[in-house]
């Protein structure tokens, strides 16, 4: 095995992407020289060039209507929206025409791009920069949310979202960006709409994704020496998600807790408690329980902001919960 840092790995998947097909290009705000604001598209411009590595202006809106169009037209854009707080911005151009596009016309047109845009807390942005927003997106049909836990699932997913011949959202933490961590010695694609069960477990089921993932493995190896086993399975596409493989799961501790770092009010814990309560009740034995962050805009200081996020010792309470042991 390898190690690589999770930006590197979506630079790199960028990069070959671009190299195996060149209808493949990429769009937005000081991509090209600058490599974006976390630098994961540096160096793209020098061996691609600026008809395939495009600056664009200061527009969300923009950028996504212009990716909406090269796709229709049989390009494979990827663009990148600076913070997921500004795809606000794009909501027309990703919900009303990007997500309708293949029902619109019958099947007969397809919108290949991906829309990447990093998501999270951590970094003391404050509250227009640190929002998750994924289950805006995995609200509407015909979007694809994808959200990797680490470099080797963030490069393998990423090219599989750029080969899909429909819209995907491609949500990156951005405290996950400078984590190294261990990749296949070569590097490949991972099938989208399947989970990955990270650690085997006996007790509880833990579902998560994103940043949530390592947070549950803490969480995970702490219960462990008091004798609790949890099974942690990562999501990695959040819509549609791999339902058979957490009811699996379910099936064998009888007991579930979902975490995120996006808000728990109506969120993707939200779904996925309600659907296992239906399929799977008859193998829970004790609550559903939920870990998310307050329903509040996320703070500028970081003792508030490090109170807002979900933490491990949070999740070991949210387990115990589900065990009936608080």
């Amino acid at each position: 095995m390898a190690q690589l840092r999770y930006g590197a790995a979506i630079g790199q998947a960028l990069a070959d992407a671009m190299e195996a097909d060149p209808q493949v290009i990429i769009m937005g705000e000081d991509i090209a020289g600058a490599g974006g604001s976390f630098g994961i598209t540096r160096e793209l411009l020098d061996k691609f060039g600026p008809d395939r590595v495009i600056d664009t202006p200061i527009s969300e809106a923009a950028i996504a209507g212009m990716a909406v169009g090269a796709a229709v037209s049989g390009l494979k854009p990827v663009v990148e929206i600076m913070f997921m707080d500004f795809t606000t911005l794009a909501m027309d151009a990703l919900v009303n025409q990007a997500a309708k596009a293949r029902f619109m016309f019958g099947a007969q047109v397809s919108v290949p791009m991906v829309l990447r845009t990093p998501h999270g807390g951590g970094v003391s942005a404050g509250p227009q920069h640190s929002q998750c927003l994924e289950a805006w997106f995995a609200h509407v049909p015909g979007l694809k949310v994808v959200c990797p836990s680490g470099p080797a699932n963030a490069y393998g997913l990423l090219r599989s979202a750029i080969a899909d011949p429909d819209p995907v959202v491609f949500v990156e933490h951005k405290g996950l960006y400078g984590q190294r961590g261990e990749v296949p010695e070569v590097l490949a694609p991972i099938a989208l709409c399947k989970a990955a069960t990270v650690r085997g477990g006996e007790h509880v089921t833990v579902v998560a994704y994103g940043a949530a993932v390592p947070l549950a493995l803490q969480a995970a190896e702490q219960l462990a020496s008091g004798g609790i086993s949890i099974e942690v399975i990562d999501l990695q596409t959040i819509q549609p998600w791999d339902e058979a493989a957490v009811l699996a799961s379910l099936s064998k501790t009888g007991h579930l807790v979902v975490v995120h770092e996006a808000v728990e009010q109506f969120g993707v814990g939200a779904e996925i408690a309600a659907r296992m309560a239906d399929v799977g009740f008859a193998h829970l034995r004790g609550p559903i329980v939920r870990l998310g962050a307050p329903f509040m805009p996320v703070p500028f200081s970081t003792e508030l902001e490090t109170q807002y996020r979900p933490s491990a010792p949070r999740l070991i309470t949210a387990v115990r919960k589900a065990l009936g042991k608080e």
